[in-house]
């Protein structure tokens, strides 16, 4: 079965004085791999410039912009089309330059504690196995109710924890430090999601891929309970958000900022 999506991600930054200067990492091109496809892609930035293209050491595709000297507003506008092979979630073996035992290491966003313990207490299975791993984010959704406004992207998988509530990107964090705490590989991926009653949306998605034996990296939606299928664009992967993030960076100046996201995901 394969799919084709389309995607507009449209992000401006509007600031009540102007900044001298500003450099932005865009992480929203998503990968070619063996069940995706780019047919079509396009970045155009208003307010800046693209400086540069490369690609980081998780192999993802990073575009430098900067700001217009003493701009009040820029506008990131990243469009096109994926065709999506269904491989149940298996991405596959793992390649690239970051080797595999690098994702049993934790962040400060995914250091475990109590919370995660007790999760892991209550997930049953063989460590490692897919039927483990799906209990455990079951067991994940089971503790953590999904509700947006009440998370940032600082808040750590032991807060999420505690809070009992968050959204996609605390549920993955979670599912990556109870694995990585239990010796299974597990990293962090951000994309877009075709969701089934809208087409307008708010920001982009988050799930996790654990490193199973013999399949190679598998990947798992806490948030929705299922492993990804045609309706999943990945984008970008790493240890934890921060790695993945859309976009990241830095300005100059003591500027307040009001951001706003439009993101179109339809077939």
């Amino acid at each position: 079965m394969t799919q084709k999506l389309h995607i507009i991600h449209r992000t401006t930054y509007t600031y009540d004085q102007p900044v001298p200067f500003g450099l932005q990492q865009l992480r929203v091109t998503p990968k070619g791999t063996r069940n995706q496809t780019v047919l079509d892609w396009d970045i155009q930035v208003e307010g800046g410039k693209v400086e540069l293209s490369y690609e980081d050491h998780h192999q993802n595709h990073v575009t430098l912009v900067s700001f217009e000297p003493n701009t009040t507003q820029v506008t990131l506008v990243s469009q096109g089309v994926v065709e999506i092979v269904d491989t149940h979630g298996v991405y596959g073996p793992h390649s690239g330059n970051a080797p595999s035992w690098l994702f049993e290491n934790q962040t400060p966003l995914t250091k475990p504690g109590a919370g995660c313990r007790a999760i892991l207490s209550k997930t049953d299975g063989e460590v490692g196995t897919l039927d483990w791993l799906h209990a455990l984010s079951a067991a994940i959704l089971d503790a953590v109710t999904y509700e947006t406004g009440r998370s940032d992207a600082m808040t750590t998988a032991e807060d999420a924890i505690s809070a009992g509530h968050g959204v996609c990107q605390d549920h993955t964090h979670i599912f990556l430090a109870c694995c990585r705490h239990a010796g299974v590989p597990a990293r962090y991926v951000s994309g877009y999601l075709l969701m089934d009653d809208r087409i307008e949306q708010e920001a982009t998605h988050a799930w996790a891929e654990a490193l199973v034996p013999s399949l190679g990296w598998v990947g798992f939606d806490i948030s929705n309970g299922i492993s990804p299928d045609t309706r999943y664009v990945r984008v970008a992967t790493g240890l934890d958000y921060n790695d993945a993030a859309p976009i990241s960076g830095t300005r100059f100046g003591g500027a307040s900022e009001e951001l706003v996201v439009e993101l179109q995901v339809q077939q």
